[in-house]
């Protein structure tokens, strides 16, 4: 289960085009926002709920500040614990992210990624520095990374996926852009399959949007299998379910 858990996580829960508010008739913000998600994994016969995650969004003068704060259920703890902290701050003109910061506790382990960002024109730049601590002894690494814009990272990508306009896309049109993920830079392709109703899991249905994306590296190869979120179709655009495949088993996020 650990294999890309906190992956699936964000990206619920998670466009190459001119400008981030060109593309497809993109939304023009967000408000405050809290968003609480329960995190379920199914094998077999077995299907239990093993996490939970809380989306946070606040705007601040000019930056959007967002946190998603992910663990695991004390059964799945004894498997494979997850204590991961995302926290991100965005201009709200035009979305460019400007900081990224990843604290994760995974399995024992510790671990930081950080992400600062540069522009100039479409090019980005991520200033990339990384700690990891094994065995007490505390390691760190830097990178610069560099694509043409617009570029995001593992917590930003997940509000890309919701400013866009679904309404005018075509079904099966297909969308590209980058993300930054501390130590290399992917590609997300998202694909748009149109509009269907989904069962709520606490009972009603409601009208959402079908998207299905994956990651490559290089351009080519997949860094993860493809994923299913359904998004709703108000201006909310808020991410309803989201089902990832894992090495053993498949992972169901539901928004509560």
């Amino acid at each position: 289960m650990k294999c890309n858990l906190l992956r699936y996580i964000v990206l619920l829960i998670g466009s190459w085009a001119l400008s981030v508010f060109q593309c497809s008739g993109m939304s023009s913000g967000f408000s405050n926002e809290t968003l609480h998600y329960v995190i379920s994994y199914k094998w077999g016969l077995i299907h239990k709920d093993a996490g939970e995650a809380t989306l946070r969004l606040v705007r601040k003068g000019d930056n959007y500040s967002i946190s998603l704060a992910a663990k695991t259920k004390p059964w799945a703890d004894r498997i494979f614990m997850v204590r991961d902290t995302l926290l991100a701050t965005v201009r709200t003109d035009g979305f460019k992210p400007l900081s990224y910061h990843k604290i994760s506790h995974e399995g024992g382990k510790y671990g930081k990624d950080e992400i600062s960002y540069s522009y100039s024109g479409r090019n980005v730049t991520g200033h990339c520095r990384r700690y990891r601590e094994k065995k007490g002894k505390v390691s760190s690494s830097s990178k610069t990374l560099s694509a043409q814009g617009p570029v995001y990272d593992m917590l930003t990508i997940f509000y890309y996926l919701r400013l866009i306009d679904y309404s005018k896309l075509t079904k099966g049109q297909m969308l590209k852009t980058t993300v930054f993920s501390g130590s290399k830079s992917e590609t997300v392709t998202v694909r748009c399959l149109g509009k269907t109703t989904l069962k709520m899991r606490k009972g009603g249905t409601r009208e959402a949007y079908h998207i299905r994306f994956n990651f490559t590296t290089g351009g080519k190869k997949k860094s993860s299998a493809d994923m299913d979120t359904w998004i709703s179709t108000d201006s909310s655009h808020i991410p309803l379910m989201l089902v990832g495949q894992l090495p053993v088993g498949q992972v169901k996020c539901y928004l509560m």
